[in-house]
């Protein structure tokens, strides 16, 4: 099997027993993540919105670093604290993605979060040549 374990130090480290990414198959599946900020490893302040935009610039890192982009990026599943927010992250994917096709998103709200973060995204996207 052609598995392949993707890191970066551009990107909060794994804070338990997982891998920010695996790559196989063709596809880069990450793990999950929260709006940590690499050179601080504390959460980013500035409510949803922020949190929102730090994790999606955590997991370009990551796919970057495994040769992707996010244009590559194939599906996102969002986990939120309070659904009410949800036009935050729409803002936040619009001021990010801009005028590349998004690609395909389920959104779940959830009780909690590690770490108090508001949001977390993982996501599957292909590999790059």
């Amino acid at each position: 099997m052609d598995r392949k374990i993707i890191h970066t130090y551009s990107a909060p480290g794994a804070v338990g027993t997982y891998n920010q990414a695996v790559q196989a198959h063709g596809f880069i599946y990450t793990s999950g993540q929260v709006g940590l900020v690499p050179a601080t490893g504390e959460l980013i302040d500035g409510g949803t919105k922020a949190e929102a935009i730090q994790v999606l610039k955590n997991i370009r890192a990551i796919l970057e670093a495994a040769g992707s982009s996010l244009s590559d990026i194939m599906k996102l599943t969002v986990y939120i604290v309070d659904i009410s927010e949800f036009s935050q992250i729409n803002e936040a994917f619009q001021e990010f993605f801009g005028n590349i096709d998004f690609p395909a998103r389920s959104t779940v709200e959830v009780s909690a979060l590690p770490i108090g973060a508001r949001i977390e995204i993982d996501c599957v996207a292909l590999a790059g040549e």
